[in-house]
């Protein structure tokens, strides 16, 4: 069924961190990686009104073909998907083929782009590409996509192969993820070169066509999309869902013709702007209105006869703060080092946190995996929550971190000065969380101080190990490896900012990962949770909580953890819109 307004549907909607650019080798934060995914179209993806999360083919024509033991995969891709057209491609109208999803694969072993997610293809090991980079690396010379290696291969024009060096139960997940397998036309990186992360090209429902960085960006429906019409399969209990998925069978999508982002980092006009109907979904309700917007967690009456829609969900996601395990003040492995980090966290009141920083929005956490995950066990207790001051300081004070000179600080054990500068960033968001901190500092006699810049500036300076501690958020899909990547050592610089690096984790953590589900790996996850909460590279705070709102004039709009690319599911009635507005 077509829609029929011939008024274009326009999705308006805030992101309320700039974004980074928009090249899938280049870029790892969440606002990028959300844009991307509506670009870029990954082979798998998940159902959008599944619960629990179920897998289903996207630009391919079947699930993979998985080996018995787990470590060859032969992907099939149907034909006739076409990339959005673009003048790299010179007037040809260029379809998608196994070659492409080899040769973005190849991109992010590619050193020139220093991909921020290779960590994810090379822990699979796959066969020679590590070996190749590395060839490359040593010699100086520029990677090579024309050199084939023993596990990816193209099989034919729809077909391509991977083979692993060890069994991995779950590496077809990887191709769910379009901000990362997201099919990328060599064509196009080679005509924009250094600024490809300017102008994505893909084969997905929508194309950028407008961006002014840091502020905002404008995508519109792609000309080239193919036929993809709306099949939803929510689970029967849930009548909300049930109600979406029957409005909507058989409609076209993308369900609108354009989005509109803008960038509003401060929570309270991205508020404002939503009541005030200049946005049409608000993502997360800023913390500190939470109490106005959600009195006892339940949508306010005056929202509520605004016909204003609420999806409350728990967040597969953790908000940690780092040690950056290299620094010489807060990182190594020594007793005293460790025991300056365990006493630190000791000293975090995290509920405190919650009540005030974060306005009940959120559970504490007690290790590095998130809610809605397997591995994720709502038993498990660790001193990661654990709030003792006097326990820190008992730490502190054995381990020779002491107020030598009487001025109210304590000194490091070999008396120099002992001070912890933490990274922040100016919105209010961030004041508060940071505020918590000197508080929890104060209270141990540890002197901190803040690192003030903008996120993207200090995303770039932890990846290269420059930051001594940052607070951070991070999701991932739904296993726990997707967050124990934290803390594998060869990771480090990737997912891995703190820069863990211990033998014993790396073991367990490279043990897990070739076992199917079950307990045997179960157990094992446990084993790496509580090292990382013995060695405390991260200090895990909590599990967010999010609410979000849309107007009474959007269909569809639901939050599903393991979906990016949710814009193509939502409708808007733009005369309705217009109605409501000018009452």
């Amino acid at each position: 069924m077509a829609a029929t307004s011939a008024a274009p549907r326009v999705l308006r909607y805030a992101f309320p961190t700039a974004e980074s650019g928009f090249d899938p080798a280049q870029v790892t934060d969440l606002y990028s990686n959300t844009v991307l995914a509506h670009i870029f179209e990954a082979p798998l993806e998940y159902e959008y009104l599944a619960q629990p999360a179920r897998m289903r083919t996207n630009t391919a024509a079947a699930l993979p073909e998985i080996s018995a033991d787990f470590r060859r995969f032969v992907f099939r891709i149907q034909p006739g998907i076409y990339f959005a057209d673009d003048p790299a491609f010179k007037g040809q109208r260029r379809e998608l083929t196994a070659q492409d999803y080899v040769y973005t694969i190849k991109r992010h072993y590619d050193p020139r782009w220093k991909s921020g997610k290779l960590y994810q293809f090379e822990a699979e090991r796959i066969l020679g590409l590590s070996e190749l980079r590395r060839e490359l690396m040593a010699q100086n010379k520029p990677f090579d996509y024309e050199r084939e290696v023993e596990g990816l291969r193209v099989l034919d024009r729809y077909r391509f192969e991977v083979k692993l060096a060890q069994p991995s139960p779950r590496f077809h997940q990887l191709f769910t993820d379009p901000a990362t397998t997201g099919a990328v036309a060599r064509e196009v990186v080679e005509f924009y070169g250094e600024r490809i992360a300017e102008h994505p090209v893909g084969t997905g429902p929508f194309r950028l066509v407008e961006w002014r960085r840091s502020s905002r960006m404008v995508l519109e429906r792609n000309p080239t999309y193919r036929e993809v019409l709306y099949d939803e399969h929510p689970p029967a209990g849930d009548a909300r869902r049930q109600a979406i998925a029957a409005a909507l069978k058989g409609r076209r999508m993308p369900l609108v013709d354009r989005v509109e982002v803008a960038v509003i980092e401060e929570p309270q006009p991205r508020w404002l702007s939503f009541l005030s109907d200049e946005q049409d979904i608000v993502e997360r309700i800023p913390d500190q209105f939470c109490e106005q917007a959600l009195p006892n967690n339940k949508l306010a009456p005056h929202l509520a006869k605004r016909g204003i829609q609420m999806v409350r969900y728990q967040r597969n996601d953790v908000s940690v703060s780092y040690f950056a395990m290299e620094h010489p003040v807060v990182g190594g492995y020594t007793p005293e080092k460790v025991a300056l980090r365990r006493a630190i966290s000791l000293a975090v009141d995290v509920q405190r946190e919650i009540r005030l920083a974060r306005y009940g929005q959120a559970i504490p956490a007690q290790s590095i995996v998130a809610p809605q995950v397997w591995g994720y066990d709502p038993e498990f207790k660790s001193e990661m929550s654990e709030f003792d001051r006097s326990k820190a300081r008992a730490l502190l004070d054995l381990y020779g971190y002491v107020d030598r000179n009487g001025d109210g600080w304590r000194e490091q054990p070999d008396g120099t000065p002992l001070t912890i500068e933490y990274a922040t960033s100016p919105d209010k968001a961030f004041r508060d969380l940071y505020e918590h901190w000197t508080i929890n500092m104060k209270a141990i006699g540890i002197r901190i101080v803040p690192l003030i810049r903008q996120w993207p500036e200090h995303l770039k300076a932890s990846r290269a190990g420059k930051l001594m501690m940052w607070g951070v958020g991070w999701s991932g899909g739904p296993d726990a490896e997707a967050f124990l990547v934290l803390g594998y050592g060869p990771n480090k610089g990737q997912a891995n900012h703190a820069r863990f690096d211990l033998p014993a984790y790396n073991a367990v953590f490279e043990r897990q990962r070739v076992l199917p589900d079950g307990p045997e790996r179960a157990a094992l996850l446990d084993e790496a949770k509580r090292l990382m909460v013995a060695y405390m590279p991260y200090k895990v705070h909590v599990h967010r909580i999010w609410t979000d709102l849309s107007q009474p004039w959007v269909t569809g709009y639901h939050r599903n953890v393991f979906v990016r690319e949710f814009w193509k599911y939502v409708d808007v009635d733009m005369a309705e819109r217009a109605k409501r507005s000018s009452d």
